[in-house]
């Protein structure tokens, strides 16, 4: 067994395992993962004991999610076979082995600790790179090679940064990366300023803040966010099991799942644009502070707004 101590944001990454291994491992599952499940044997930690036992509909749903970005690195491998996946904020996401052609440039950006942990229970393979590093520390940029197309995937992560820091992270992936793709995922502006009262997650654990938050509305300012950017696109997720699994896909044709939902986004850049300034070379690297307690950061959610 593999002992883990993450805390705070990066212990998401074990809730998110326990449930997409506890639904992989149903005869049913909507998302077939058995090196999920082989993990959660492998990592000494209590994940019913600490998290509960997996709720279907949650598990159903993180699993869906997961299988929409698959559907995008699919896609976009389909058309780039031999480009690369940056994958920030990866966690124990086992999303290469599930789209692997064989072929791309797989590299995971994260913390220091959750990397460590990622380089001790799964295997690694000259094609995949780990950069532990700050999503938001742009230095993971420095020797990506764009030239065979590059998809940045944020999966279940970007609620967990200030908007600010969101709209930076965007302007430079499209700045840095023309003619490549960025998909991610948000959650509603309800369910982000309930996240800073009374938020509770598997096991009766408060939730993580989730300071930025984002409606279907505000979809088409990301155009805004850098000239680069020259498509924005809904991804909606695939259908599944059950009633969750029929009403996944309708979400934004149904008045009561409409507005209140949360959302996988695409967007697509283009050529850099003459007039704006780009600074020559690579990013310069930036000191940012440790990511803060819960308890801390929700403080700190509790004073701000998110100006969409």
């Amino acid at each position: 067994m593999i002992e883990t101590d993450l805390r705070g944001i990066p212990a998401t990454a074990l809730w998110t395992l326990h449930l997409r291994a506890a639904e992989a491992a149903r005869p049913d599952t909507v998302l077939p993962d058995p090196r999920a499940v082989q993990l959660v044997t492998e990592v000494d930690f209590a994940f019913e004991e600490r998290l509960g036992a997996a709720r279907p509909w949650m598990a159903q749903s993180i699993a869906l999610r997961s299988r929409c970005f698959d559907g995008v690195v699919r896609a976009f491998l389909d058309a780039h076979p031999d480009g690369t996946v940056i994958a920030l904020g990866e966690g124990l996401e086992t999303q290469f082995w599930r789209v692997d052609n064989g072929r791309a440039r797989w590299v995971t950006v994260d913390l220091a600790a959750p990397l460590a942990l990622r380089r001790r229970v799964l295997p690694h393979g000259d094609r995949q790179r780990l950069i532990a590093c700050d999503a938001r520390d742009l230095r993971w940029m420095t020797d990506i090679d764009a030239s065979r197309g590059v998809l940045v995937t944020a999966q279940g992560l970007l609620m967990y940064l200030e908007f600010d820091q969101v709209t930076a992270l965007i302007a430079a992936c499209a700045g840095a990366f023309p003619r490549g793709a960025m998909v991610f995922d948000t959650v509603s502006r309800r369910m982000s300023a309930r996240t800073r009262t009374k938020g509770r997650g598997p096991g009766g654990q408060p939730l993580p803040p989730m300071p930025w938050g984002m409606d279907a509305a505000d979809r088409e300012r990301l155009r805004t966010v850098h000239p680069a950017i020259t498509g924005v696109s809904d991804v909606p997720l695939p259908a599944g099991r059950g009633l969750l699994g029929y009403l996944a896909p309708r979400a934004a044709s149904l008045p009561l799942l409409r507005a209140d939902r949360p959302l996988v986004t695409r967007l697509r850049f283009g050529q850099r644009r003459a007039a704006y300034a780009f600074p020559a070379g690579p990013p310069a690297p930036v000191r940012l502070p440790p990511p803060p307690s819960s308890s801390a950061a929700r403080s700190a959610c509790r004073r701000r707004r998110t100006p969409w």
